[in-house]
């Protein structure tokens, strides 16, 4: 049976290229700053980014925890949009790790300067806890792979600074936002203080995010990356998969959006699914299933039955993403096993 698998853009297999310059990579001992291929990486994505300096991770839920300890003290309050990655896929480390709490915002992971004004809380209040910073998720996860919208971005960022709040950009696919809105890496990043973006997702490596900003910032965020465990030694072996990644798999990335929208589209004419086509702006897929249509985990058994594996995100909530393992062919393949199944409920 052929396997079109859907659950992530993290399922991706490292590529013979990917795996060969991963074999020659030059290494040293990162925790002492000397493996070359991951000053290499870094360099070259701080300049992507437009930051100062940038830091090697192991995940993106690290870069994120990370972050967040950089950027604030034990009792602060961060303000996110809805369903916030930060909030929830990461195993409530922000609370475990830095002992902050979250003001949610918006929806479907976007919101504007006025809603980051309504949920700011004031330093030196004798009840409230104090609001320090401010996060956006871009793209966004659940919200449906939707792009935020750089205009707001700029004025989120602006009023932060004007309340004296640090701002963060969770950048996991940064990349397919800079695809899907023409502007760079470095253009969508500039207005926030610290970014990061994954290597593991639209890139096709085998593990790893990046971590940017003032040098300042990311002296201290070396710290804390050992605090969480996450000193590497001879990295470069996994650094060389992101510079290939770099030089090969971005510009292949409107090939994902192409293929989410055929999808999408083939989705949408099917009984008993709600989705919303303004939402699929890049990889990702959200769709809902309506009764008498079975529940998300029921299409998501049958699917994979029948070679198609997809992601239930809620108890009627499906995910698919589409990525550089799977092209028109397997998504035409998915579409027609999608409307088989669509068929009998």
């Amino acid at each position: 049976m052929q396997l079109v698998d859907l659950r992530s853009d993290t399922v991706t297999k490292p590529s013979e290229g990917m795996r060969a310059a991963m074999a020659r990579a030059p290494v040293g001992d990162d925790q002492y700053g000397e493996d070359p291929s991951v000053n290499e990486l870094q360099a070259r994505l701080a300049g992507l980014l437009g930051k100062e300096a940038a830091l090697f991770m192991a995940s993106g839920t690290m870069a994120n925890q990370v972050a967040l300890k950089t950027l604030t003290t034990p009792g602060d309050d961060v303000v996110v949009g809805e369903e916030a990655h930060i909030v929830w896929h990461e195993s409530g480390a922000a609370s475990a790790n830095s002992g902050v709490q979250f003001s949610v915002v918006g929806r479907r992971g976007t919101f504007t300067a006025a809603d980051l004004e309504n949920a700011f809380k004031p330093r030196r209040h004798i009840v409230f806890p104090p609001t320090t910073l401010v996060s956006i998720e871009n793209t966004h996860n659940r919200g449906g792979g939707v792009v935020f919208p750089q205009a707001d971005a700029v004025a989120i960022c602006t009023k932060a600074r004007e309340l004296k709040l640090l701002s963060y950009l969770d950048g996991a696919r940064l990349f397919n936002a800079a695809t899907a809105s023409g502007l760079s890496p470095a253009e969508l990043a500039a207005p926030f203080d610290m970014v990061s973006v994954a290597l593991s997702k639209g890139l096709g490596c085998p593990i790893g995010s990046v971590l940017a900003g003032t040098r300042e910032q990311i002296a201290r965020a070396i710290r804390f990356r050992r605090m969480f465990g996450g000193a590497l030694r001879q990295a470069g072996i996994i650094a060389a998969a992101g510079l290939y990644a770099l030089d090969h798999n971005l510009d292949r990335l409107s090939e994902d959006h192409v293929n989410a929208r055929t999808l999408a589209e083939r989705v949408a004419e099917l009984n008993g699914i709600d989705i919303d086509l303004a939402t699929v702006q890049t990889n990702i897929i959200i769709f809902r299933t309506i009764p008498p249509a079975p529940a998300a985990s029921v299409v998501v058994d049958q699917a994979k039955q029948q070679g198609v594996l997809l992601s239930a995100f809620g108890p009627r909530t499906i995910r698919a993403t589409t990525h550089l393992d799977v092209d028109a062919a397997d998504c035409r393949l998915a579409g027609e096993v999608l409307t088989r199944l669509a068929s009998t409920w």
